[in-house]
């Protein structure tokens, strides 16, 4: 049990080497490279998910067969792990050189993209708590999040749980969004469709209409005329409330 979990904590394509910027040597196939099958990899994620994704469907939408794969990669977790890291390279990170910038609105800034990154890429998340993410784009995005957050003047021993409680609640936010909105596409229905069906269906159940009842005036003081309205208010409030949360520790020294 030991020795197998050993194995799992070292493995990762980003260690020992592992990453190839081409084949493993000149009889490689032609018109394939490393970023190519990456790209790809996360547009067939994105459009079939995480659960469909395999070597053999990938070499068929790359044209090539299956083995050709695998002189660029040994194993499918570790084009997973690319593809995680790719994706991680679409965040718009703040300007280290920038002195001026608020670290609020920086911190704002890094959440807000790490959310929509989430929704947009919504097999991201299972990725994200699977592997180690010490990829380049990854780590570059985790420096920016430590570099931000120190600057709010916390304590040393502060700054790690001020980021856990800044990202593991938009890593969470973001991963509910992005289920909600599968269930509204297999449903045939837009995200306002859906709530207004879910809202009558519930309305008709005495037990759940009870408990709607119940909150129905913090919905309504909430305020928003779409699904996209109130999530966008909700996570803003919240955002808030941790920013916030920041500033009272600071103050409290």
């Amino acid at each position: 049990m030991a020795k197998a979990a050993g194995r799992s904590a070292r493995a990762s394509v980003w260690l020992g080497g592992k990453v190839r910027r081409g084949g493993r040597g000149s009889a490689q196939p032609s018109g394939l490279d490393r970023e190519r099958i990456t790209g790809v990899s996360v547009r067939l994620l994105d459009a079939e998910g995480l659960d469909r994704f395999s070597m053999r469907r990938l070499a068929a939408e790359l044209n090539v067969t299956a083995m050709s794969l695998y002189w660029y990669v040994d194993t499918k977790d570790d084009l997973l792990e690319l593809a995680l890291d790719a994706a991680f390279g679409e965040l718009a990170l703040p300007d280290p050189a920038d002195g001026a910038a608020d670290w609020r609105d920086e911190l704002r800034g890094l959440a807000t993209e790490y959310r929509a990154l989430l929704v947009r890429h919504p097999w991201l998340s299972a990725l994200a708590g699977r592997y180690l993410n010490i990829g380049p784009n990854s780590l570059g995005f985790s420096r920016q999040v430590r570099r931000v957050v120190r600057r709010a003047g916390l304590p040393a021993h502060g700054v790690t749980g001020a980021i856990a409680a800044v990202f593991q609640f938009v890593y969470g936010h973001g991963t509910i969004e992005s289920h909600f909105l599968a269930r509204v596409e297999g449903a045939g229905l837009t995200p306002d469709e859906y709530y207004a069906q879910a809202m009558r269906s519930v309305r008709q159940d005495p037990d759940a209409a009870e408990a709607l009842q119940e909150s129905e005036g913090i919905m309504e003081a909430r305020g928003g005329d779409t699904v996209a309205e109130m999530l966008d208010r909700d996570f803003t409030f919240a955002l808030d409330l941790l920013v916030a949360g920041i500033e009272a520790m600071v103050e409290r020294g």
